[in-house]
């Protein structure tokens, strides 16, 4: 062999070595620790050129991806060996390709979900064993968290041994509560790191290989079969022969669904029926619930199919078709820095619009500081993006990989000191001020819950979106958003009409009762009922409330020295009062009807003799106590109702007593436990309509109507 072809015979090799330890240190955290290093794109990029180069040189190393399948399970689960080998899918991106490999025979086209693949055994009609595919030879048993599945049947009608496969997924519309929730659990117990997952897929692996399969059931976890390994009958205890399936993989999942399992969907075709097949599932996908990373075609024809063998990593019965990724190239104007409850800092890449998959796309995640780094991003740099899975934004190469992007020292949020923190390959971002507000999210969504500031549309997620752009820093931010109108109306999920609404909702909340303010500044163990109790005993004067010193609230009934102490101190921290006064300067609580302060040490009392609008001029609900029952048609919700009788000095409690004043049930002739009390105590038993004509308030409220 010459020098020269002996060099580039060692240049191909070293590459081939470092293209084999990369993709498989992408298939350890995909599939072992549910985390991405890189992209889907990335990967099949990188797996067809390691292909080709083995296809050229004739060397394949023993540890090659392209010769194992998978990777080694490591939690703590059973492992076990599968019956039958689980080898991978040939795929192409070519409908021509997937017409020539199917030929004049029929297949079966159907999506490819992209969840975690599980065996699942049957046995006299229950479920016997739950096995994942692990490494497509060992798997992880899963028995009691496949039981846990939301839709898998728990006793199917046939009563042999049934062996299928099928995959786990969580559905699109489920996949952002659960993260939430998560997240939520995290931060209860003091975990900093966000622990929240990347996409469906990798939080159905996470739950479904749980050792608590409580857990499994949280997670909504659903199983769609797309194969029949075996159907034995079961006779005098041995077995027998297996269904009749007229050599079709169509009448085995029909079989299938017979028994109760929900089947991936599936639809028959030809080489000539094929390609357009390929279209109509095309025009499902952007309104597709379930996680699809492309499709499968399977030969009908069960016999012909398992005559063609495998090869050494794939079947030769079944192939897979992924999507051919449409790419457009743009330039990168700017990296957005967004800042989490957890305390990382993730970025965005902002460029120009472009047009992908029949929408317009300006920006996609980078997710963190190693791929900022191994994308070597720089302002200006001309960029290719596409669709993952023709949904997901992604960068798929910077063209000028000008590496020139500087990594923030300061949070975006708060201006506290950032730092850079590796995680196992994973370098992150993080903000280290410990009082950020992007790490107080509880807050400010307590503020605007509806018990607080009752602010329609502040979501959780749209209050971390906010906050992660700088929108706001202070509960005061809120009542200035109209400034960053544009900004917003071009955010993911809004628009012209859900600003709107949302600052519709955002004005109304300026006008709003003393307990609710009070409750809405979060502080420690003061909950909406606490905030009426000092809001009634002194009079609705915050001031008041500002000024008592510890000894003074803690006679306030109901409160005690913890919860004293707990609002004495948030009063007298510094920067609390200046979070106050420049909140104050954007709302207007009112004053409630016929509330007087009480002296210090006293119970307060409402006066049924204050000025508040009813008949007369007077009020007639405060000092009042009612019982409200039964369906409400004029309040959203008897809460409301509650709520209404509170705000005006009225007393509201559970149970009919000698103390109670009024009984409200619209069903005023109803036999109910509640009237005959109220009957035999000679209490006056109230429609809504009759209550509201005795507060003076028109009979033909708007039951969307609530009072801030």
């Amino acid at each position: 062999m010459s020098g020269l072809k002996q060099e580039l015979t060692g240049q191909k090799r070293s590459r081939m070595e470092e293209l084999a330890a990369l993709l498989n240190r992408a298939s350890e955290a995909y599939y072992a620790r549910n985390t991405e290093i890189m992209s889907n794109l990335e990967y099949d990029r990188l797996y067809d050129e390691l292909r080709a180069l083995e296809e050229e040189t004739g060397y394949v190393m023993a540890g090659s991806p392209t010769v194992h399948v998978g990777y080694e399970a490591v939690n703590e689960l059973p492992r076990v060996r599968h019956d039958q080998p689980m080898l991978s899918l040939d795929k192409t991106k070519s409908r021509e390709e997937l017409a020539a490999w199917l030929g004049d025979h029929q297949g079966l086209l159907s999506w490819k979900l992209d969840g975690l693949t599980v065996v699942l055994t049957y046995e006299g009609g229950k479920l016997a064993r739950a096995v994942t595919r692990g490494n497509g030879e060992i798997g992880e048993e899963i028995t009691a968290n496949a039981a846990a599945f939301r839709n898998l049947p728990a006793r199917i009608p046939f009563t042999g041994k049934l062996t299928l496969r099928g995959e786990a997924v969580i559905r699109y519309s489920d996949f952002e509560q659960i993260n939430e929730e998560i997240a939520e659990e995290a931060a209860a117990r003091g975990v900093i790191e966000d622990v929240r997952y990347k996409n469906p897929r990798n939080l159905c692996s996470g739950s479904v290989r749980q050792l608590d399969s409580a857990v499994t059931a949280r997670r909504r976890v659903r199983f769609y079969a797309f194969s029949l390994v075996e159907a034995a009958r079961q006779e005098n205890g041995a077995e027998g022969t297996g269904a009749d399936f007229h050599n079709s993989r169509l009448e085995q999942l029909r079989f299938l669904e017979k028994q109760g399992f929900e089947t991936v969907e599936t639809v028959l075709v030809t080489g000539e029926t094929v390609a357009k097949a390929v279209g109509d599932f095309e025009e499902k996908i952007a309104g597709y619930d379930i996680p699809s990373d492309g499709l499968v075609l399977l030969f009908d024809d069960i016999a012909y199919g398992e005559s063609l063998g495998t090869t050494a990593k794939f079947p030769r019965n079944s192939i897979a078709f992924k999507w051919a990724d449409e790419q457009q190239e743009t330039t990168l104007t700017q990296v957005e820095w967004s800042a989490s409850r957890t305390g990382l800092i993730n970025p965005v890449a902002i460029f120009e619009p472009v047009e992908l998959e029949g929408t317009t796309v300006r920006r996609a995640s980078v997710h963190n500081v190693s791929i900022v780094r191994a994308l070597q991003l720089g302002i200006g740099d001309r960029l290719t993006v596409y669709k993952a899975n023709m949904i997901i934004p992604q960068i798929a190469e910077n063209l000028t990989r000008s590496g020139t992007l500087e990594i923030p020292c300061q949070c975006p949020v708060c201006g506290g000191k950032t730092e850079i923190r590796r995680e196992i390959d994973t370098e992150v971002l993080v903000c280290t001020n410990p009082d950020c507000a992007a790490k107080k999210i509880k807050a400010f969504t307590l503020f605007a819950s509806r018990s607080a500031m009752n602010i329609e549309g502040l979501s959780e997620m749209t209050l971390e979106k906010f906050i992660a752009a700088g929108y706001i820093h202070e509960f005061a931010d809120i009542y200035r958003l109209e400034a960053h109108r544009d900004s917003i109306v071009e955010m993911e999920g809004f628009g012209e009409k859900s600003y709107n609404r949302l600052w519709e909702s955002v004005e109304k909340s300026r006008n709003t009762t003393m307990p609710r303010l009070v409750y809405a500044l979060g502080i420690t163990g003061i909950g909406a009922a606490n905030a009426r109790v000092l809001c009634d005993h002194f009079g609705d004067d915050l001031q008041a409330i500002a000024s008592a010193d510890a000894e003074t609230l803690s006679g306030v009934g109901g409160i005690g020295p913890v919860l004293a102490a707990s609002v004495s101190a948030w009063f007298q921290d510094e920067k609390n009062r200046e979070v106050l006064g420049h909140l104050l300067q954007e709302v207007h609580p009112r004053k409630r009807a016929g509330l007087t302060a009480a002296s210090p040490g006293s119970e307060a009392s409402g006066d049924s003799t204050s000025p508040a609008g009813g008949s007369g001029g007077l009020n007639p609900i405060a000092g009042k106590t009612f019982v409200v029952t039964g369906k409400v048609d004029h309040f959203p919700n008897r809460d409301a109702l509650k709520e209404y009788i509170a705000d005006r000095g009225g007393k509201v409690t559970g149970s009919v007593s000698a103390k109670t004043d009024y009984l409200i049930n619209n069903d005023v002739s109803s036999t109910s436990s509640k009237n005959k009390k109220a009957a035999q105590l000679g209490i006056p038993i109230l429609s809504e309509t009759d209550f509201l004509k005795l507060a003076g308030e028109a009979a033909d409220r708007d039951p969307a109507a609530t009072d801030q």
